[in-house]
């Protein structure tokens, strides 16, 4: 009994591993910690409410309705189409995080194995995928995403997905290729090369976690500006197509000054839902790389 409770208190005195060191960091965040409620009750809002419309009936012109004010029926009001706007507002914000949450998590493999790859391998590999990366990031990437849209028939929510994942990884590749390089000349990765440890290994296994930090951070915040380029695009007309809700779809109504002015109900929830959802975002991934960065100085 005193052996097992000595060595309770010898696993009690050791320090806490790395995810246990990140979480207890994170927790010392209040702002944090409501940051992250905030998000999980939208997320819960947004997919979970969505599952209780009907998203054709939702999306039926009924015109004798047209600009109708919150009421009992429709609790906040109707758009220029009689449509129920927090039935759009509920669906629309679900398929504005789903796509951003899509071509974050796309982007970054791609990116973040670019950049792996190119600052590992260096020399004439870094050269080959580094002039690409050049390539597709001098490209007019705004017009060619409004062109693709425009030209393609019929598109859905995975046309739009690829096409914006085409263009948004460029950076996170030269990123990551800068962050290897320098990861690439520390002892233990020369060590791993002399006991003869696969590249793959070394790459993905031992240079990777040492960039958590970085990717961690940069997933987050790009998760927040790409749900506002796909915002920012529909608002603009060149987003989702008309029959699918969206939350630049409700804002693009405030281009009119009666609409922004008078029937705030159909623009400013949409507004305010994405304002509250990126700042929170973007919260959270600057905390969590704080707490990514105690957990490496604590080893």
């Amino acid at each position: 009994m005193k052996k097992n409770d000595e060595k309770e208190k010898q696993l009690e005195s050791l320090p806490p591993m790395g995810f246990q060191v990140i979480v207890r960091e994170f927790l010392k965040d209040k702002v944090a910690i409501a940051s992250l409620i905030i998000v999980i009750i939208c997320l819960l809002v947004a997919f979970v409410g969505s599952l209780f419309i009907d998203q054709v009936s939702l999306m039926k012109v009924d015109i004798l309705n047209k600009y109708a004010n919150p009421s009992d029926l429709h609790w906040l009001g109707t758009d220029v189409s009689g449509k129920d706007v927090f039935g759009q507002l509920i669906v629309g914000a679900r398929n504005s995080i789903l796509i951003g949450f899509s071509i974050t998590i796309i982007t970054s493999i791609i990116g973040v194995s670019f950049g792996i790859i190119s600052g590992y391998y260096g020399g004439v590999i870094d050269n080959i995928l580094m002039r690409f990366v050049d390539f597709v990031m001098v490209l007019p990437t705004q017009m060619l995403i409004i062109v693709f849209v425009t030209i393609i028939p019929k598109y859905t929510i995975f046309n739009f997905v690829a096409i914006m994942s085409a263009f948004y990884w460029v950076g996170k590749a030269r990123l990551f290729r800068s962050k290897t390089l320098s990861e690439g000349r520390r002892d233990y990765v020369s060590a791993s090369k002399t006991l003869g440890t696969s590249s793959f290994k070394i790459m993905f296994r031992e240079i990777m976690p040492n960039l958590s930090t970085l990717i961690i951070t940069n997933l987050t915040i790009n998760f927040a500006a790409n749900i506002g380029i796909e915002t920012g695009l529909s608002f603009l007309g060149f987003g989702l197509p008309p029959n699918v809700p969206s939350l630049g779809t409700l804002i693009s109504f405030a281009r009119t000054s009666d609409v922004l002015a008078n029937k705030t109900w159909v623009w400013l929830p949409a507004s305010l839902f994405i304002l509250i959802m990126m700042l929170s975002i973007n919260y959270i991934g600057q905390a969590l790389g704080r707490s990514s960065d105690a957990k490496q100085r604590l080893g």
